[in-house]
Formats: structure tokens, C-alpha cells, sequence
């Protein structure tokens, strides 16, 4: 393990043949929650503040660069040396690196998924789950026709074939990227937060093309999807009113799913980070949750 000088409190933890930078804000004699972003993202989008108000509640809160993002280890672009398996045991092994054997589990979108699969294959290692943006499967298909699939405007986005930006231009990076958060966001957006953030995001990334890219093709890895009714810890779901890759419905069959679980709607929010004017409902949430 050692400090990354770059910024303060940045730690590069070994997992596999890779470095996973992470960061931790309060007392590790607090309970552990470890924040487990989405695809395509960095640590950056669990903000300074949200995580700084999370550990003033009294929790070690924990959050790190998923492969292919920010100052973790980077693979060419199209070409992901990893599958979702990885990403599990890279988890696993920032919570090593903090000093944590049980956390609670906060993951959002992709995060969502690889917390369940943490909580299965490893439960004794998770408190509880917190599980936001997400679905236990199917878009509207003869699987789940109760389901409405992505909206428009989003399958619009994913249907756009063009060559996107050079991401080595850094403003038509930053553009691209606050455009991207816009197409996933509900009304709750705010531009010029976006942008800054993105513009740090940008300038801590060791490869953007390969962070925009190598998430979402992942080949299978031969695991099973994880199986919402198989889980055994509290679980909290939070879910964006306004998520248009997941409109609400999902949010709350998989409430549903999960034995015991509580959904928690999140008013004007879409398939984004909880933005700050919904940071005092989801604190509280999770606060009280993982005081369980």
C-alpha cells in the first residue's frame, strides 16, 4: 500500500495486476461504508462533500477508482484486460487495504450490481446494502413486461454511432462529458457543477478513452446475474423519479425483489449521482440505515 502525493490522502492499493487508487474520509474506528461507483466513472462522482458529511455522521466512508478510471490502472482503449469478476475482487481488496473486513455497501448503476454480487459470494464481508438506480432485470421484454424500457432520449444517445470526441482535447473532453451526464440526469441538473467536476475528473484521469470505452464491453466472465431474492442483508433501494434508463418502476421491483428491502424515491433525480440539493434526504437515509 502507499500515499499518492498527488492528493492528499490518496492510496494505491494492489488487487490482481492491478493498483486501485482509493481515499478515506473520518475514523476508521467508524463503521466502514465503501462507495462503489458506476461505469465509465471515478471516484470524483461521490463528491468531496457528500463524502465529508457521510463521515461527520460518524462512518469511515471509503471511495476508490474502479479500473479504467481515474488514477487506477488503465488498459488500451477497446481492449479491457478484466471482467466484472475483477471488479469484485478489487473491491474486496480496498476494503483490505483500508483495514475493514465488513462494510456497508453503497453502489450505484454497475455499483449496484457488483454490491450484490459481494453480498453473495462474500456475505460476511457486507452489513448492508444500499443500493441505488438499478434493477433485478429486464427492460420491457417478454422477460419482465412490467418493466418499461429506456427512455427515448437515452436510447437515442446509445444509438448514436459517431466517433464522439478526441478525449485528448481536454474541452471537447469536458463538453462531452457534461452532455453525458445531461442525457442521464432528471430535472435536478446543474451544468456548471457538472462541468467543474468533469474538468476534474479530466485532469485526474490516466486515460479518458479507455474510461469511456472498456466498461461497456466487458465480455462475460461466465457468472450468473446477480439474484436479488438471494440476498440476506438490509438492504435500502434509492431510485431516481426521473431515471430514464431505469425509469421508477424498476427502483421498485426490486425493492421488491429483495427480502425485507425499503425503496426510497428520489424526487426529480435520473440515473446520476445524488446531486446536492437531494444530499440531506439521502444522508439521512443512508446515515440511518447503516446504523443497523
Amino acid at each position: 500500500m502507499s500515499t499518492d502525493p498527488a492528493r492528499s490522502g490518496e492510496l494505491l492499493l494492489p488487487s490482481g495486476d492491478a493498483l486501485i487508487c482509493a481515499q478515506a474520509f473520518g475514523s476508521a474506528q467508524d463503521p466502514t461504508v465503501l462507495l462503489i461507483g458506476g461505469a465509465a466513472s471515478s471516484m470524483d462522482y461521490w463528491e468531496d462533500g457528500f463524502c465529508a458529511r457521510l463521515a461527520a455522521a460518524g462512518r469511515h466512508v471509503v471511495r476508490y477508482d474502479l479500473r479504467d478510471t481515474g488514477r487506477s490502472t488503465a488498459y488500451p482503449a477497446g481492449a479491457p484486460a478484466y471482467t466484472r469478476k475483477d471488479l469484485v475482487a478489487d473491491a474486496l481488496a480496498v476494503l483490505d487495504g483500508v483495514g475493514a473486513h465488513t462494510a456497508h455497501l453503497v453502489g450505484i448503476s454497475m455499483g449496484a450490481d457488483l454490491a450484490q454480487r459481494i453480498a453473495l459470494d462474500h456475505p460476511g464481508r457486507v452489513a448492508t446494502l444500499t443500493l441505488q438506480s438499478t434493477t433485478p432485470g429486464g427492460t420491457g421484454g417478454p422477460d419482465r413486461p412490467e418493466l418499461p424500457p429506456m427512455e427515448p432520449r437515452l436510447q437515442a444517445v446509445f444509438a448514436d454511432q459517431g466517433p464522439g470526441p478526441d478525449w485528448s482535447d481536454r474541452e471537447a473532453a469536458i463538453e462531452a462529458m457534461v452532455e453525458g451526464e445531461r442525457a442521464f440526469a432528471g430535472s435536478v441538473f446543474d451544468a456548471e457543477r457538472s462541468r467543474a467536476l468533469s474538468a476534474r475528473v479530466y485532469d485526474r484521469t490516466a486515460d479518458m478513452a479507455a474510461t469511456q470505452t472498456n466498461h461497456w464491453i466487458l465480455e462475460e466472465d461466465g457468472s450468473s446475474d446477480p439474484d436479488p431474492a438471494a440476498l440476506t442483508v438490509p438492504t435500502l433501494v434509492l431510485h431516481g423519479t426521473e431515471d430514464p434508463m431505469f425509469p421508477l418502476p424498476h427502483g421498485r421491483a426490486m425493492a421488491a425483489a429483495v427480502p425485507g428491502a425499503r425503496l426510497v424515491p428520489l424526487p426529480g433525480v435520473g440515473h446520476q449521482y445524488p446531486p446536492e440539493p437531494l444530499w440531506d434526504l439521502v444522508l439521512a437515509e443512508v446515515t440511518a440505515h447503516t446504523a443497523r
